[in-house]
């Protein structure tokens, strides 16, 4: 019995030593997952808060095609507007023009999504672009449940750092501190974790900055490895490649 409890601990990531760097656990969220889906597609209610307390409300409809693209839907869907993240751009379009490009690493889609399914070193590349220091890990607990902290040290809540649940190996906080001569910080948490076929799904997803709530998206109508158009995800075919429900 000894032996089964031990090796189910294992298993769980939950005996052993713990991972020496930010970069061991990368590569424990990427192999954890030998299937992970490739296509999701849902429904997002968002959720704005001004300083207030005034509340305004959205919905917007989204595609990804894993790693690396993801197109957003502004609704109504003949709005024209959205928006499309791909090869490392942001693509902002209205009336189905494309308005604005810019380069972007997208953190939350990268610690969400890609890591799973693209290299473990292209990963750890894309993080240290965007300013991570993968040489800290630290463990805590947040939300009842034990966790991977990367980028800080304990108690240090103004350096660049993400979380991740230490059973599951998802990501579920992100820390972003303001520029040097600012007290504030943005983050964002992943809440509300489901099973979306052969990976998960955080159907939840609040922003806050200095602790308030900003920003809240709620996902509807759940859908995992969907055939989707490629064209979806063409910068120069936004507007001709409308997707279908």
């Amino acid at each position: 019995m000894p032996l089964l409890i031990a090796s189910l601990a294992l298993a769980l990531g939950l005996a052993g030593p713990g991972p020496r760097d930010g970069r061991e656990v990368i590569r424990a969220m990427h192999d954890r997952y030998a299937a992970w889906y490739h296509t999701i597609a849902f429904t997002q209610h968002n959720t704005a808060t001004d300083s207030l307390g005034r509340e305004t409300h959205s919905t917007w409809r989204e595609y990804a095609a894993l790693p690396g693209r993801l197109r957003i839907d502004f609704l109504p869907a003949d709005s024209g507007k959205g928006i499309l993240f791909r090869s490392d751009t942001e693509y902002v379009y209205a009336r189905d023009s494309l308005v604005r490009a810019v380069p972007l690493v997208h953190p939350l889609l990268l610690l969400g999504f890609d890591v799973y399914l693209q290299p473990a070193e292209t990963t750890l590349a894309k993080l240290e672009r965007l300013g991570f220091d993968l040489s800290i890990v630290h463990e805590e607990t947040w939300q009842g449940r034990p966790v991977y902290v990367v980028g800080a040290a304990p108690g240090d809540r103004r350096r660049l750092q993400f979380w991740v649940d230490r059973e599951r190996l998802v990501f579920v906080r992100l820390l972003q501190p303001g520029r040097p001569d600012s007290t504030q910080t943005a983050e964002t948490r992943f809440e509300d974790y489901r099973v979306a076929g052969p990976g998960w799904l955080s159907a939840r997803v609040v922003f806050l900055r200095d602790g308030r709530p900003v920003w809240l998206e709620e996902y509807v109508d759940i859908k995992t490895d969907l055939p989707l158009d490629p064209g979806l995800f063409d910068p120069l075919r936004f507007g001709a490649a409308r997707p279908s429900r």
